[in-house]
């Protein structure tokens, strides 16, 4: 027997009892992350909610983050009618910023058309560039605030409120995982964003459902996962331990009726347990060829593309991909300096990663979504730096059933308002929803006397851009 005999008591308190196993299983880092979800007053179904509606085009999906807002005309939607108005301010040009703005800021980087297709895309994205018929650029994104918070919160949880579930955990719910051993949802941010967590939140869903964070700034698999092994006890030896918690718990259960909040640890600590053996695998980057290393290229980013393709291989149903932590697109001073560089970062393994899930025979069932929490200012702050815009911006989507080589939608002639088509955070959402089988006005919970939806009470399916 591997606990003394008072822990066989049924009536022992739930989360006295786990807090004692739990210190005695010792179980990794991934354990304690994975573990915290728990919530006392939570009081919901580890289920989800019953698989796709219809005939999925998507199987996974992977978010590649562009934290801080790119700038459309930079990259994507040209608009020359900037240099012909350097500096000035007319009428079109005259929306309300965060901040105080001047005139307009042309870009000084070229485009030219690329594919068969011929859409324009920007010096700065020559490799990327090569993939555009696989890509649909949607240039009439528009959200409703310009600040970063509601911002990020409103493009990764559908809703400025930061008490709402991350789309990733509602793509879980939806569809449930494909591989016990992993997370199903797993966010590869660098350093240690603690004050971005609520955007992988579960919030009112299942705990299982919230997304696992991964430094993935460290290449080995144990310094990205911390206690990535058990040292003190064997796999059998820690498996009886989890039997017997099973056991302990049906029994306080049989007597107290059901816990949904001390299941989902359970459920936690089952899948720490699992990512013990196949976590090493999945995350060492080793493994890869030296042509695919050298494919992706170097840096976090590199790495974070290319963990997310072996993610998704292996049954990962989201996998999100920051580029940066803080906001590294936020160019309110020297914009025309740092963009470069910051493109120069996301080209190679944006392209390589493409390219990779296209010969790998995944890009037709993986949905790659791009783009930021909102867009950059026409016009100029600081003399060279260019503020928040959420009127218009631009992302893209590549593979899962997207329409390629095309683009979708209209900015101004400043690239300042969406004007044509326009794209609402929501309309994306449920376009996203739709490509994995899920109708989003079907896919709700009931939480405090109503029901919930990623897109609330909005949000249309854009078929225009669907395959």
């Amino acid at each position: 027997m591997i606990f003394q005999s008072p822990l066989l008591s049924a009536s022992v308190d739930r989360r006295q009892l786990l807090h004692q196993l739990g210190g005695g299983l010792g179980m990794l880092g991934a354990a304690s992350i994975l573990a915290q979800r728990s919530r006392a007053a939570e009081a919901t179904s580890l289920l989800s909610s019953g698989g796709p509606h219809f005939e999925p085009k998507a199987k996974r999906v992977i978010h590649l983050f562009m934290n801080g807002g790119p700038f459309q005309a930079d990259l994507f939607d040209p608009k020359p009618a900037l240099k012909k108005y350097a500096g000035q301010r007319p009428e079109g040009a005259d929306l309300v910023t965060e901040r105080p703005t001047g005139g307009l800021l042309p870009s000084p980087f070229r485009f030219r058309p690329h594919g068969e297709s011929g859409v324009p895309v920007s010096e700065l994205l020559p490799k990327l560039g090569q993939h555009i018929d696989d890509i649909c650029v949607l240039r009439s994104l528009h959200a409703d605030n310009p600040n970063h918070g509601p911002a990020l919160l409103q493009m990764n949880n559908g809703t400025i409120l930061p008490t709402r579930p991350s789309m990733g955990a509602w793509f879980l719910y939806g569809l449930g995982t494909e591989n016990e051993n992993l997370p199903g949802y797993v966010v590869l941010c660098p350093g240690r964003p603690v004050r971005f967590s609520i955007l992988w939140n579960s919030a009112f869903l299942p705990s299982a459902h919230q997304g696992t964070y991964i430094n993935h700034s460290r290449v080995e698999p144990s310094t990205m996962v911390p206690h990535l092994r058990n040292t003190k006890w064997d796999r059998d030896t820690q498996r009886r331990q989890l039997d017997l918690l099973r056991q302990l718990d049906a029994q306080v259960q049989a007597q107290r009726g059901p816990d949904p909040a001390f299941d989902a640890r359970l459920q936690s600590l089952e899948t720490a347990f699992r990512m013990q053996f196949q976590a090493s695998e999945t995350f060492d980057l080793q493994k890869e060829s030296k042509e695919t290393r050298t494919a992706y290229g170097e840096g976090h980013f590199a790495n974070g593309c290319l963990l997310a393709r072996r993610m998704v291989e292996r049954g990962v149903r989201f996998a999100q991909v920051y580029y940066g932590n803080g906001q590294p697109w936020d160019t309110h001073s020297g914009h025309d300096e740092k963009v470069p560089k910051l493109c120069k970062d996301i080209d190679q393994p944006i392209a390589a990663l493409l390219n990779d899930l296209k010969e790998r025979g995944m890009l037709d069932d993986t949905l790659v979504i791009w783009g930021g929490e909102f867009g950059r200012t026409p016009t100029s702050e600081n003399g060279n730096g260019r503020d928040h815009n959420h009127h218009g911006f631009t992302m893209w989507m590549a593979g899962g059933g997207i329409k390629g080589g095309m683009t979708y939608g209209e900015t101004d002639e400043f690239g300042f308002k969406s004007v044509q088509d326009k794209v609402h955070v929501h309309d994306m959402h449920a376009t996203v929803l739709h490509l994995l089988g899920l109708d989003h006005e079907r896919l709700t919970y009931r939480h405090s006397g109503r029901d919930y939806r990623l897109t609330d009470v909005h949000g249309r399916v854009v078929h225009e851009i669907i395959a």
